[in-house]
């Protein structure tokens, strides 16, 4: 990995000062942050975040626009009411914290997610977008997971899945070019895996001079040079999702 002492230099970037169009429901044993357009929709989108937590507002402004796109989106508590990483937390201790909340160990929670999308909002089409950790969970999930039609999976980290790559639904990889945690080499090994392997479509995407979180973590007014690549991002995400929903 990039850097042995901070195995994920995630800076929480510009915490956005956003309070969230949705509302928190309870969905068996799980807490999740939902909203749903105006008009109604038979397509959702779950999301799922970062090493900061289901609660960060910029998480929830991603799912806001989804909605704003038409679509129903879901953000679950994937940490299961375990605490979120913290800014002020000790980076020596995050082996230890993430050993307890496993990307790769989501699939009942998804199970009971998709559930509620289809039995209470009335979703027909389902895909899921993921953030650093939740981009992992992503990848896990296209590799695994039946039921999703589609995942855009934004600068996960990708080592830990190194050696699998028979994706079962198509999916969008988000990288920036100069992300301290995820190297270009592994995006690059990523890229001729899938070429190799891959049966369904896939798109690996790599965004010039933008670091790890850039789409969710970066706000356009504090970042002027960096706004075309945070609103490229965006777009791209949505219609990516537009095409396969």
């Amino acid at each position: 990995m990039a850097n042995e002492s901070r195995p994920c230099p995630c800076d929480i970037g510009d915490r956005f000062d956003y309070g969230g169009r949705g509302q928190e429901v309870q969905v068996e044993h799980i807490k999740a942050y939902v909203c749903k357009p105006p008009a109604g929709a038979d397509k959702a989108v779950i999301v799922i975040h970062d090493i900061f937590g289901w609660q960060l507002p910029n998480t929830r402004y991603i799912a806001d626009m989804l909605t704003t796109n038409g679509y129903i989106a879901i953000c679950p508590d994937f940490f299961v009411g375990q605490e979120a990483w913290k800014p002020s937390n000790d980076w020596a201790s995050f082996d230890d914290w993430l050993k307890t909340r496993d990307a790769g160990k989501i699939d009942k929670e998804v199970d009971v997610v998709l559930k509620y999308l289809k039995d209470q909002c009335g979703a027909k089409k389902i895909g899921v977008i993921g953030f650093c950790w939740g981009g992992a969970a992503v990848q896990h999930l296209m590799l695994k997971n039946p039921h999703l039609k589609t995942g855009v999976s934004l600068y996960g980290v990708i080592s830990r899945f190194a050696d699998k790559h028979s994706l079962l639904h198509p999916t969008f990889f988000i990288f920036g070019e100069k992300d301290d945690i995820i190297p270009l080499e592994q995006v690059t090994l990523l890229e001729q895996k899938l070429k190799q392997n891959c049966k369904v479509d896939y798109e690996v995407k790599i965004y010039p001079g933008q670091t790890h979180g850039f789409v969710h973590r970066k706000r356009e007014d504090i970042n002027p040079q960096d706004k075309p690549y945070i609103e490229e991002g965006r777009k791209d995400m949505i219609n990516w999702l537009n095409k396969y929903l």
